[in-house]
């Protein structure tokens, strides 16, 4: 499709208002015939697994192709180190974010919930997968038990680790690893055109999950912990507009003309509750935008694991609340541990699923004032918060993408302008024939 084809679509054509129906679709179905929008949650899970069969070999294949063709390890290495500064950074920003909200709105007050009444049956699963959770367990797990198996196990991590030796190993070889990296690019083009495919099925994947979280849970929920969700959804819209929009600005970009190039991405983690659904779109508009397939093909994936931004603000806020509804008063030094504490398992249980909830289940087992029973009293609105953490993070990796390319020198300015302005041609039906070549310049 060329360009002006491309500019042909009409406006009902595009993904993103696409995907917003079906949100509004869902939601009303929900609402209005729960039993029955309960029952859409198959569809859901039916298009997160889709997108998730194709996560492994689309980070695989970017990794590898990006490092072979820097042929530069020292490069290599020089992104990794800034991509875990900044991560490591803002990541605590957003847990220290989350405390201080915690503080200054106090969303738990008032509430005089005896711990003793707490169902803790209700969170035991997720206290259960915790506990499993720990540094060394996690760091074991990135080791994968063949050279294959994390592309056919999906395991986010593992396939990271085993996509860097091998491009790595390509690296050294030299020139001798052209024909390799070539045939790896053709593949490539398939696996991109196949991400197209998957991504039509976008807008009943994000009907089914929405009829499913309303169906099951109701708006109604919401009301009985308003002022925890409305604390939440503040403080992630405040790290994201004041916190990285500023980031944004001193890189010379704009935060709210990069959440518009995104935003059918946006909307899909919306309306799915996963920030994985748009992993393949989200790498494949950055290379569009200007960011080098090696910077987008390892701050993506790894961001995807130790940049939840959305994730560290929901747990440190999380805590305070239970703590504030069962009338434990916490003394610095203790806020000061649970901030410690939430550092390490943030990482522990880095993809997992429902890692949101399992994370403040690690957090609050080590830390002994605050009762990890007092879960069972957040667990009905989980599901609405996970939202904003996956907004949250899925935006805070994006900025990093951008700003790590920008550190390196490798952001083409001219196509991230075009971009962030709109004048990019919306991609074509076979996406992976716009699916820009691998970054050589090192």
């Amino acid at each position: 499709m060329s360009g002006a084809q491309a500019k042909r679509l009409r406006w009902y054509q595009h993904l993103y208002f696409q995907v917003l129906l079906a949100i509004i679709a869902g939601v009303t179905l929900g609402h209005f015939w729960p039993e029955t929008g309960a029952a859409m949650k198959p569809i859901g899970d039916a298009f997160i697994k889709l997108v998730k069969m194709i996560i492994a070999p689309v980070i695989f294949l970017t990794i590898v192709t990006g490092i072979a063709g820097m042929r530069d390890l020292k490069a290599v290495g020089r992104v990794a180190g800034k991509a875990f500064a900044y991560f490591l950074f803002f990541s605590t920003l957003a847990l220290i974010l989350g405390l201080i909200m915690g503080n200054l709105v106090q969303p738990g007050a008032g509430l005089n919930i005896d711990p003793a009444s707490l169902n803790g049956a209700q969170v035991a699963d997720y206290a259960a997968k915790a506990h499993e959770s720990t540094i060394t367990g996690f760091l074991m797990g990135i080791i994968p038990t063949t050279l294959f198996s994390p592309l056919t196990e999906g395991n986010v991590l593992q396939t990271l680790f085993v996509a860097i030796l091998f491009g790595t190993g390509l690296a050294m070889i030299g020139d001798r690893c052209d024909p390799i990296v070539e045939r790896l690019e053709d593949i490539s083009v398939a696996v991109f055109k196949v991400v197209a495919l998957l991504m039509k099925a976008a807008p009943l994947g994000a009907f089914g999950a929405m009829a499913f979280t309303i169906g099951e849970y109701g708006l109604g929920t919401l009301v009985n912990l308003a002022a925890l969700v409305a604390t939440f959804y503040a403080t992630a819209l405040l790290f994201i507009v004041v916190v990285l929009g500023a980031v944004a600005r001193v890189c010379g970009f704009s935060i709210f003309r990069l959440i518009a190039y995104l935003k059918a991405e946006l909307l899909l983690v919306l309306g799915t509750s996963s920030s994985e659904s748009a992993l393949p779109a989200l790498m494949e508009k950055l290379e569009r935008a200007g960011c080098p397939r090696s910077i987008v093909g390892l701050v993506v994936p790894t961001g995807y694991s130790f940049n939840l931004d959305g994730t560290n603000i929901y747990m440190t806020l999380a805590a305070l609340f239970i703590a504030q509804a069962v009338g434990v008063e916490l003394s610095i030094g203790e806020q000061l541990l649970l901030l410690g504490v939430a550092m390490l398992s943030s990482k522990g249980a880095a993809g997992v699923t429902g890692a949101g909830f399992i994370t403040l289940a690690a957090t609050l087992s080590i830390v002994p004032s605050i009762p990890v029973a007092g879960m069972a009293l957040i667990l009905g609105v989980d599901r609405f918060m996970s939202e904003c953490r996956s907004l949250t993070n899925f935006i805070g990796n994006a900025v990093a993408t951008v700003v790590v390319s920008i550190w390196e020198g490798q952001l083409d300015r001219t196509k991230f302008d075009l971009a962030l302005a709109g004048k990019l041609p919306p991609l074509p039906e076979t996406a992976a024939a716009a699916h820009p070549a691998p970054d050589t310049t090192g």
